[in-house]
């Protein structure tokens, strides 16, 4: 077969340095499109992109010859350039939690990111987190998840 097909499909989720909500609301949609324009420059299909004034959330597809790693650190690396402009000394915190997300669920992800305002009003970013490991059955120490 000549050529590759692949449809990977992750939902990444990492907060602001400390969790602390640096991110001005007024500042959300901007940076989210600006983030999804990060996307599309470096080949990474951006679905959807939201958050709160602490946590990001992207939904978005790598290609087959872009780690995990490298689209998280190009996501993280150029968003937070970009709010220096906003808020001088922000910052992401290290780290990320990345999850699978099957094609036929993409949908319902989406949702979910787009209604993080009405999520965060029954949970906070650290239960909303711990929940999507325990969802996605990742291992993790309670004492190192939030460092």
């Amino acid at each position: 077969m000549p050529h590759s097909y692949t449809n990977n499909l992750l939902h990444v989720v990492f907060s602001t340095r400390e969790r602390k909500p640096t991110i001005p609301t007024a500042s959300l949609r901007e940076l989210w499109a600006v983030m999804a324009g990060i996307g599309r420059n470096h080949r990474l299909t951006v679905i959807k992109i939201g958050g709160m004034p602490d946590p990001a959330h992207i939904l978005f597809g790598l290609p087959s010859d872009v780690t995990l790693a490298h689209a998280v650190q190009v996501f993280k690396a150029n968003s937070s350039r970009w709010m220096h402009e906003h808020v001088p000394k922000f910052a992401w915190q290290q780290g990320y939690g990345a999850f699978s997300v099957s094609a036929s669920v993409a949908g319902a992800v989406k949702k979910y990111i787009e209604n993080q305002a009405e999520h965060h009003k029954r949970r906070s970013f650290e239960d909303e987190f711990l929940a999507l490991l325990k969802k996605s059955g990742v291992a993790y120490n309670p004492k190192f998840v939030f460092g």
